[in-house]
């Protein structure tokens, strides 16, 4: 299964977002969501994103944020406890097995790969 969605990255789309995901597990809307919050907060509120979401072959999911803007970067910062800001890539990077940048000329897109709870269940996880 793959969903994808077209949005501008704003405050009040964040709720929107986790709404059009309710039929995926809780980390895989906070994933979504703290990519998107980070292209509001880096590349600047209203841009054009593609959110996607995509059930793999080896039974993680993939979630996508595609935007134009390729220069700006994400970066996994370490906050202290009395930063305001610079937790988002830090959660996603604990709850993800693996993510990435992929860049375009005219665009990037920021993706992470997460486990699927099911087949964690059953090893004791």
């Amino acid at each position: 299964m793959t969903l994808e969605l077209r949005l501008l990255a704003t405050p009040k789309a964040v709720p929107e977002l986790r709404h059009h995901l309710r039929s995926y597990d809780y980390d895989v809307r906070l994933c979504a969501t703290e990519l998107v919050t980070n292209v509001i907060e880096h590349v600047g509120e209203g841009t054009p994103v593609t959110v996607r979401v995509l059930d793999m072959r080896d039974g993680h999911t993939r979630v996508e944020v595609t935007d134009p803007d390729p220069r700006a970067l994400p970066l996994l910062l370490r906050a202290t406890t009395t930063d305001e800001h610079g937790r988002g890539m830090a959660l996603l990077d604990a709850l993800a097995r693996r993510w990435g940048v992929e860049q375009g000329a005219d665009h990037k897109t920021v993706w992470c790969e997460l486990a699927d709870l099911n087949s964690l269940a059953g090893k004791g996880c």
